[in-house]
Parts: structure tokens; C-alpha cells; sequence
């Protein structure tokens, strides 16, 4: 398998800090800031990894993890997002991704997610405690949000919330569980 590291996001400040701190810990990496570059550098090097970022410009990241699956079924990709929600990560999942990690995200997490087999974790103990109110509002709204391809309008006219609100609760940070 190739070791090359695709780094895979929009914010050339990280993208050029996740290369340079990936490529320090001994692994070669290359960034790139939009979809077409990622689809024409991941067939040009076959990149056995991948750092995918979830929200490319306002577009969704798991639209890519097909074709780079295609290009190299052996890949294993991590998606990253600012705005974790549990219906975006199942749908990485279900696409191909073998980790999906909230940001901020140390390294260390990172690299831990490449080196990590595809079993699942039997041993990890279900919570007791239910999910508050607000996280259950967040996941229906990335729920939603998801269906409705990122749209904004629609997402908010699927909801029956105004625009500006729907913007405000997704300025925030996710609630935590």
C-alpha cells in the first residue's frame, strides 16, 4: 500500500499544517484545497491514505469518498469535521470511511485512526445516560441538513425554522451528549 497521506481541505492554513506535521512524523503527505484537485492527485499517486475534510467550500466531503475508493479500494480514509453529528458519521462509515474524527483532532488521533483495524469495539460499554434536548435538536438538524445536501434554504424550510436561525444554531459549536 502506498504511504502517501492525501490531505484533503479547504482551509489552506490547516491543510499546509496537517502536511507539515504529518510529513515531520515520518509520513509523506500532500494537501489539496478543492474536490477536482483531490480526484486528479489521488489518481496520479494512489494515495493509501486519506485526511478528508467533511464541508469542501459548502459541498460535502462523503461525495468523494466513492471515486477515491474506486481509484484505490485499499485506501482508508478519515473524514474530519468542525460540526460532528452521528447521521454524517454513519454515512461516512457506510461509504467506505474507516474513521471519522471531530475537530479539533491531535495527531496522535489521527494516526491511531489509520493504524486501527475495521473491527468494531464489542467491548465499549453503552451509555446510561440519554442524550440532553439540545444534542438531540443538533442531530436533526445535521440530519436534515444531510438529506437536503447542505442546503440552507431547504434545510430550514424542511424544519420550519427561519433561515437566520437554522445559520445561528449551526454557527454554534455541537452540544456535547
Amino acid at each position: 500500500m502506498n504511504e502517501l497521506t492525501l490531505v484533503i481541505d479547504d482551509d489552506p492554513s490547516f491543510n499546509a499544517i496537517l502536511v507539515r506535521t504529518l510529513e515531520r512524523r515520518g509520513h509523506p503527505a500532500q494537501g489539496v484545497l478543492n474536490p477536482g484537485d483531490a480526484l486528479a492527485a489521488a489518481s496520479q499517486t494512489l494515495a493509501g491514505r486519506v485526511v478528508l475534510d467533511l464541508n469542501l467550500n459548502g459541498s460535502s466531503g462523503l461525495a468523494l469518498i466513492p471515486p477515491l475508493l474506486a481509484i484505490n479500494p485499499d485506501c482508508r480514509i478519515v473524514v474530519l469535521t468542525g460540526y460532528a453529528s452521528i447521521a454524517t458519521a454513519v454515512d461516512a462509515v457506510k461509504l467506505g470511511a474507516v474513521q471519522y474524527l471531530a475537530k479539533p483532532v491531535e495527531i496522535e488521533a489521527i494516526l491511531a485512526a489509520f493504524e486501527a483495524d475495521d473491527s468494531p469495539n464489542i467491548d465499549q460499554p453503552a451509555s446510561d445516560e440519554p442524550l440532553s434536548v439540545d444534542r438531540l435538536e443538533w442531530e436533526h438538524i445535521q440530519r436534515v441538513l444531510n438529506e437536503n445536501d447542505g442546503n440552507i434554504s431547504a434545510t430550514a424550510r424542511a424544519l420550519k425554522m427561519h433561515r437566520r436561525t437554522l445559520q445561528r444554531k449551526l454557527s454554534k459549536r455541537p452540544v456535547r451528549t
